[in-house]
C-alpha cells in the first residue's frame, strides 16, 4: 500500500506527537505531511530520519513562533496537499490535518486526539483566556471560529473511520460530527518507569506543563488547606510566576526535571494528584507504571487510565470539582482507604497502555479499514 501520515504541525515533541512517532514506525515507507516543520535539531529522533511535506505555511513570515496565528488560512492551506497518488491516508489530527482532500478510492483513517477544541465547546474559555471576550477583535475572533466550525464539521464526511483516544474523545466526535468512532489509546513508554513496591514516603506528588487548564494552582490552594501535607510539583511554563507567589511553604515547585528526577519523585509518591480536564492524559499512566495511585479530577480521558473504588483492584479514586475543597476532601478519602490501592495492581493497569499494544491495535484498524473498502468496491466489478 502507498500511504501517506498527514500531522497538523511539527515543533516539539508531545502527546500527539508519541501516537505520530509510533505510526511512523508502524509504515516505515509512508510519507510525512505537516503544516510546518521546526522541530529542533536535537528532538527529532521521533521522526525516524524522514523529512515532512511541508505546507506555504513553512514559508510565511514568524512561522516558526507564531503558526497558530495562521489558524483562519490552515483549511485552505491544508487542502493543498496532492495525496491523489496513495491508497491510504492516516492522519493524526487535533486541528486540520483531518480536513486533507482525498478521492473516492482512497482510505482516510483519522486518529483524532479531539476535534478543534478552541473551536467547539472550549471556545468561550479560550477567548477568555486570550482576552478576546469584547471589541473588534473579539467579534473577528468569534467569526473565524464559526468559520473553523463550518468547516470542521463538513471535512468530517472525508474520513472513512474515526479513532478517538479515549472514550471521551469519541463523545465529543459523536457530538461535532456526528460519527461513530474506536477508541485506540495512545502509546505510553510504560517500559522506561519502574514499579516501586515497597516503603513510600509521605508526600504527593504531579508533574505537568504549568499553563491555566492544568489546574495546578488548585491542587496549591487546596495543599494550602492541608499544611501538614506536601505537594511536590514538576514541570514548567507561564504559570510558574504566579505560582510561585501564591503557593503555601508546603508546595514544592521543582520547575523542569530530567527523566531521573521524574522518575525518582513519582516511585517515591505517596499518590499522583491530576486537577486537569484531559482528553487522555500520560502522567497519570506514568504514575501508575511506578505503582504508584491517583487522585485525579473525574473527567475525560482519566476515566479510561484510572481504575476507581468500584473496581475490585482500584489505582485510584476521583473528585468531582476542580476546587481546593474538593481536592482536599478526596485526599482524605485516599488516605483513609489507602491499603486498597496497591503497586502490583497500579502496574498491572499502566501495562494496558503500553507502545506496543497501541501498535497492535493500529494496524488491525487500518487493515480493517482498508479491507472494508475493497468489500464496497466489489459490486461495482460485476456491473
Amino acid at each position: 500500500m502507498r500511504v501517506a501520515i498527514v500531522h497538523d504541525w511539527l515543533v516539539t515533541y508531545g502527546g500527539a506527537e508519541r501516537v505520530l512517532e509510533e505510526l511512523l514506525a508502524l509504515y516505515p515507507e509512508a510519507d510525512l505531511y505537516s503544516m510546518v516543520d521546526h522541530v529542533p535539531a536535537a528532538e527529532r529522533g521521533f521522526l525516524g530520519g524522514r523529512t515532512p511535506r511541508t505546507s506555504a505555511l513553512q514559508r510565511l513570515p514568524f512561522s516558526r513562533r507564531r503558526y497558530r496565528a495562521y489558524l483562519p488560512i490552515m483549511p485552505l492551506l491544508v487542502e493543498q496537499f496532492d495525496l491523489s497518488a496513495y491508497d491510504v491516508v492516516i492522519s493524526n489530527s487535533y486541528a486540520v490535518a483531518k480536513g486533507v482532500l482525498t478521492g473516492p478510492d482512497t482510505v482516510h483513517v483519522s486518529f483524532c486526539q479531539s476535534p478543534m477544541r478552541y473551536a467547539w465547546d472550549l471556545q468561550h474559555q479560550y477567548l477568555r483566556e486570550a482576552h478576546l471576550e469584547r471589541g473588534v477583535r473579539g467579534w473577528l475572533a468569534r467569526y473565524m471560529l464559526h468559520r473553523l466550525r463550518l468547516w470542521d464539521a463538513r471535512t468530517a464526511a472525508g474520513v472513512d473511520v474515526f479513532v478517538a483516544n479515549s472514550s471521551y474523545i469519541r463523545r465529543r466526535i459523536r457530538k461535532v460530527y456526528r460519527r461513530e468512532s474506536l477508541v485506540v489509546h495512545p502509546p505510553v513508554h510504560v517500559e522506561r518507569f519502574e514499579v516501586n513496591e515497597g516503603a513510600r514516603d509521605g508526600f504527593y506528588v504531579t508533574a505537568s506543563r504549568l499553563v491555566p487548564y492544568k489546574r495546578i494552582e488548585v491542587l496549591a490552594r487546596a495543599f494550602a488547606l492541608m499544611p501538614e501535607r506536601t505537594l511536590v510539583v514538576i514541570g514548567d511554563g507561564p504559570e510558574m510566576p504566579r505560582l510561585r507567589a501564591m503557593a503555601p511553604p508546603n508546595v514544592r515547585l521543582l520547575g523542569q526535571q530530567p527523566h531521573g528526577v521524574l522518575h525518582e519523585q513519582l516511585r517515591r509518591a505517596r499518590a499522583f494528584l491530576f486537577a486537569a480536564e484531559e482528553d487522555f492524559g500520560i502522567a497519570p499512566v506514568e504514575a501508575q507504571a511506578c505503582g504508584t495511585p491517583v487522585v485525579a479530577f473525574g473527567y475525560g480521558g482519566a476515566r479510561d487510565t484510572i481504575r476507581g473504588p468500584e473496581c475490585p483492584e482500584p489505582t485510584g479514586l476521583f473528585f468531582d470539582e476542580q476546587t481546593p475543597e474538593a481536592v482536599r476532601a478526596a485526599v482524605a478519602e485516599f488516605e483513609r482507604t489507602a491499603p486498597r490501592f496497591t503497586a502490583a495492581a497500579c502496574r498491572a493497569n499502566a501495562l494496558r497502555f503500553s507502545a506496543e499494544r497501541f501498535r497492535h491495535e493500529a494496524r488491525q484498524v487500518v487493515n480493517d479499514a482498508v479491507a472494508e473498502a475493497e468489500r464496497r468496491r466489489l459490486p461495482s466489478l460485476g456491473d
